[in-house]
């Protein structure tokens, strides 16, 4: 998982780690939406993470299940929301205004965008 068979690129052990650490922020955003009103959402610098935060020192089962808690527990919170608590906002510095169903699908796409990433170091691994 520490492996960087592509050069100047993130191990697995890297893109599972900022994918934790940016599943917490996700948290974070998603909770904030829907107990205030337009809250100010900024946005964080992934570079200053990595290099900040020993992402090559981390448990991959360790992260692997903050992932599996954040996404269960905001799961089961989403579920008990109204229909029109979708369509609360919150202030991202970057992006603008977001509803809380935007910053949902933006949290889910994050994993998604990575997994090509991982499987491409599995298989450049496998020609070592």
């Amino acid at each position: 998982a520490t492996a960087r068979p592509i050069a100047g690129k993130w191990s697995t052990l890297e893109v599972v780690a900022h994918l934790a650490d940016f599943e917490i922020i996700g948290v974070d955003r998603l909770t904030a939406v829907i107990a205030e009103p337009e809250p100010k959402l900024p946005g964080r610098d992934e570079q200053q993470y990595a290099a900040r935060l020993g992402y090559q020192h981390r448990d991959l089962e360790e992260q692997l299940r903050l992932i599996e808690s954040c996404r269960g527990y905001v799961a089961k919170l989403l579920r008990t929301l109204d229909p029109q608590d979708w369509r609360r906002c919150g202030i991202h510095s970057e992006a603008g205004p977001l509803t809380l169903a935007q910053l949902l699908e933006r949290v889910v796409r994050h994993v998604e965008h990575h997994v090509p990433f991982i499987i491409q170091k599995r298989e450049a691994l496998k020609g070592v």
